[in-house]
């Protein structure tokens, strides 16, 4: 029985099936980043 091929759009990161939900992680976690910084920025300034 041959194994069957990867999926061409397949990003091939652990977790994520498709180039979309890796680029919304990624979004994700800039605006985490940035929304931090502004706090931080507040509070510490």
């Amino acid at each position: 029985m041959p194994t069957p091929e990867p999926d061409r759009d397949s990003p091939g990161v652990p977790g994520f099936r498709t180039w979309r939900g890796v680029y919304l992680f990624v979004f994700g976690c800039f605006l985490a980043v940035v929304l931090a910084l502004a706090i931080f920025t507040h509070v510490f300034a």
